[in-house]
């Protein structure tokens, strides 16, 4: 990024955006940070944040997130730390708000369905900037002032003294700051995609998953960009429940619970056959054989 300190490069975001399953899992994937003490600072901490914790290959997680989604039907909703814009710091302060707003919501109004025919969410658009498209679409949908008013006004009594306009739109505070925190954004998700071709994991990738890998790396995949509703209905719960790979997935599944049970049954049918060769002192195994009741 070419913004300076002490504007931090990812404040990009609005109290509370709302991604459709492409742009989330494009943020899982790269889990981007500008401050992680826990982990490994700024920069990614790996699909799901789940880096520094897990010795398993990634795609692996990627692909059991983006099924329990989209067959669920479970909305993203992400909210902001640290900062919102280029003025104003938060820390975690809205991520412990955002609670406090969800609770005092209605099942009908978490819908992101409705939040966005009432007018509570408003899409991103690509904007320009000195010339160039700032792809500020990736961010997805944000809150309103109308979800302000409403929503957050169960909470406090006058939110608009609260979160300014500049606050729900953070290219108002600084164009340039904004432009450079998408790009950062960018160049994060195309660099930890590379990572995935590098170590061949992508084609371990179920097809969404792996058509998203490509975007994020070459921002198209087979001349088709993330806004191209070919792609974009492969997130969809009818694609994934009608697709050849997720059929294959659940006859896998199938196949390995069946062999996971067949060993189960093995050893308990050894050991009750060992149940005559146990020794008096041997009160494990005369224990175990008492209290299951096995004959």
């Amino acid at each position: 990024p070419t913004s300076k300190p002490p504007q931090p490069a990812l404040c990009v975001h609005s109290p509370l955006h709302y991604y459709e399953l492409p742009e989330l899992f494009m943020e899982f994937a790269s889990s981007m940070t500008g401050k992680s003490p826990s982990t490994t600072g700024a920069g990614s901490e790996g699909a799901l944040t789940k880096a520094p914790f897990n010795a398993l290959n990634q795609i692996h997680d990627l692909n059991n997130a983006l099924v329990s989604y989209a067959i669920t039907g479970s909305y993203g909703f992400i909210s902001s730390a640290g900062a919102i814009g280029a003025n104003f710091k938060c820390d975690h302060d809205i991520s412990l708000i955002i609670p406090e707003v969800w609770c005092r919501m209605r099942n009908h109004e978490k819908d992101a369905k409705n939040l966005i025919a009432e007018e509570f969410l408003e899409k991103i658009e690509d904007m320009e900037y000195d010339g160039k498209v700032v792809p500020a679409s990736i961010l997805g949908y944000r809150i309103t002032r109308k979800f302000m008013n409403v929503y957050f006004g169960r909470v406090f009594a006058d939110p608009a003294a609260i979160f300014s306009d500049p606050m729900l739109r953070p290219e108002e505070q600084d164009m340039k700051v904004f432009a450079d925190g998408v790009s950062t954004i960018v160049e994060t998700n195309k660099r930890v995609a590379s990572l995935y071709f590098a170590d061949g994991s992508v084609e371990y990738a179920c097809p969404p998953m792996k058509a998203l890998l490509h975007i994020m790396r070459d921002g198209h995949y087979q001349g088709m960009k993330i806004s191209d509703p070919k792609i974009r209905q492969m997130f969809t719960k009818e694609a994934v429940l009608e697709s050849d790979w997720y059929k294959q997935r659940l006859i896998t599944f199938q196949q390995t619970e069946a062999m996971r049970l067949t060993r189960g049954i093995r050893y308990m049918e050894q050991f009750v056959a060992s149940i005559s060769q146990v020794k008096g002192d041997d009160w494990k195994g005369q224990q175990l054989v008492k209290e299951l009741n096995i004959t």
